[in-house]
């Protein structure tokens, strides 16, 4: 179960890891940021919506917290029952939309649960769509292949570890993670699923608009991969080195751009580190008609992104410690350096993110949200 993003349980092979495409070009200038809120327990999501206010997403803690012009904050909604996740959020008019969800592991599908909800002006808080029902139904990743092809044999791959499938299909999973929401449609990118969602906000019906394709990658001859958070590692075959093994495209985030097309992140599951390098990627999706095309790649684990009116594109690099902007033209640069930024959002001239979002659990809440001036 891709539960709080498997990608961010890769946290042990990522804190080495290097962007094997090279790094970004030098920005030019180095925005200046202001801090709008602190002490946030992993602000995985910033909404800047169309109001006056900021809404971030403290997912683990399970709250959807709005951030007011005078630096006050206040939780305008709560993971139900306890434990459960809030996670993207969007805002149109004086409707809010966000996403909920609780995960019980691959091995427990019918313990699945994920929602898209709306709360308006005074509180009330209505369930639109049930997206854990949707993957037990559909399974969009269903007849994907993940794992190594029919050019590995079975008497190599019996020493492959248990914990990382050799060969599967995609396995029924929901992680609802982020939303973008444009008139009666709520895009959503499920982390489980690996597939973009539409949703009818009127009546919540809910279909598969595209699914990410596999994220292949060659294995190197002697790669350690991590097992646990605990420091365990597991060293590969040699017999499968030089062979193509098809992690799963994770999205992580959607927006959409001025084009009318939608803009997703991919975090592929496995480790993301000097070995296998750096292989998160932006996907163009048709929102007509799902055709699905690779628009960047390269990219130190992706995990939110906005577009600009121009038609330029930010990414929040999370372990790449740096927020990325793409010209219309796909030139790449860095806007800036900040630690461990998770997502980014785009209201007038301003980019808003959040950064430390991943802390000790030791230590007090350190995450933030900051506002940087586009320029």
């Amino acid at each position: 179960m891709k539960r709080r993003l498997a990608v961010l349980a890769c946290i042990t092979a990522s804190a080495a890891a290097i962007a094997s495409g090279g790094p970004a070009a030098a920005s030019t200038k180095a925005p200046d940021y202001q801090v709008l809120a602190g002490g946030l327990v992993s602000p995985l999501h910033v909404a800047a919506g169309n109001g006056k206010a900021v809404l971030v997403s403290q997912d683990f803690a399970g709250k959807l917290t709005r951030i007011n012009r005078d630096g006050s904050t206040g939780d305008l909604a709560t993971g139900t029952p306890e434990g459960w996740e809030v996670a993207g959020s969007d805002t149109r008019g004086s409707t809010t939309y966000y996403l909920e969800s609780v995960g019980a592991g691959q091995g427990d599908p019918a313990g699945l649960h994920g929602f898209l909800k709306s709360i308006d002006a005074k509180g009330g808080v209505d369930t639109i769509a049930s997206f854990a029902d949707y993957e037990r139904r559909h399974n969009p990743d269903g007849d994907q292949r993940y794992g190594f092809g029919n050019d590995v044999s079975a008497a190599c791959l019996a020493g492959w570890p248990a914990f990382a499938p050799a060969k599967y299909k995609g396995l029924v999973d929901s992680h609802p993670y982020a939303l973008a929401v444009k008139d009666d449609t709520a895009y959503v990118a499920d982390a489980g699923m690996n597939a973009v969602l539409k949703v009818n906000l009127k009546d919540g019906d809910i279909d598969t608009l595209a699914v990410l394709p596999p994220r292949p990658a060659v294995i190197p001859k002697g790669l350690v991969i991590p097992t646990d958070m605990q420091g365990g590692t597991f060293k590969v075959p040699d017999c499968v080195a030089g062979h193509k093994y098809a992690f799963e495209p994770v999205p992580t985030d959607v927006a959409m751009g001025p084009d009318g097309m939608l803009y997703v992140t991919s975090l592929p599951g496995g480790p993301e580190g000097p070995e296998l390098g750096a292989r998160g990627a932006i996907f163009k999706v048709n929102p007509w008609n799902g055709d699905v095309d690779l628009w960047a790649d390269h990219i130190l684990s992706p995990t939110g992104v906005a577009v600009a009116g121009n038609g330029d594109v930010y990414v929040a690099s999370l372990f790449g410690g740096e927020i990325l902007k793409f010209t219309c033209d796909g030139d790449r640069s860095t806007f800036l350096k900040v630690n461990m930024p998770a997502d980014v959002d785009i209201r007038g001239n301003n980019l808003y993110a959040t950064v430390d979002a991943l802390g000790d659990p030791m230590q007090p809440p350190a995450g933030k949200v900051i506002k940087a001036d586009l320029g």
